[in-house]
């Protein structure tokens, strides 16, 4: 197993809907572990399996210290509104302003067959919906408005955030 390929915008994949994980099996747990190794390889906050190639829906976040593996998740609840500046893995050196909710609580199951709640707000609810968007085969630029190549303090602030993350 190891790293994957990272997809990129205009393969047909990505634009799918990724199906229901019907149980966590060892190929399941193989795809989890790779899917994290390639998300840290990439100094990203989040990837879900459409990435990757799997139309499974899995996610992956990794956010202030903390690391979510989400299989079949599911938002359950949202609130507010705010503007956000998102870049995506799949859509290299863009980025765009794009809608998400303040707040959202996203119901998942973990590698173990538990069901458990995530609260984001702010960033991370941008991040969840992000992932959970790529799940229905929605990229942010499809609905991003000021989307523009990531100039250099972006690029700076993007590697800042990750080395502060990877670093914690």
């Amino acid at each position: 197993m190891g790293l994957k390929q990272i997809r990129q915008r205009g393969d047909d994949i990505l634009g799918k809907k990724a199906k229901l994980v019907a149980e966590i099996t060892p190929k399941i747990l193989d795809l989890l572990d790779d899917m994290k190794q390639t998300l840290e390889a990439n100094d990203g906050v989040g990837i879900a399996a459409p990435q990757v190639g799997i139309l499974r829906r899995i996610a992956l976040v990794s956010h202030d210290d903390q690391f979510y593996e989400m299989v079949n998740p599911e938002i359950i609840e949202r609130e507010g509104e705010q503007l956000c500046n998102e870049a995506c893995l799949s859509v290299p050196n863009l980025c765009g302003d794009i809608m998400r909710p303040f707040k959202v609580v996203i119901k998942a199951t973990n590698r173990h067959g538990e069901e458990y709640t995530v609260t984001g707000e702010e960033q991370m609810a941008s991040i969840l919906c992000h992932e959970l968007d790529h799940l229905d085969g929605v990229l942010f630029i499809d609905s991003a408005t000021n989307i523009r190549p990531l100039d250099e303090e972006e690029l700076r602030e993007r590697k800042r955030y990750r080395r502060k993350r990877i670093n914690s």
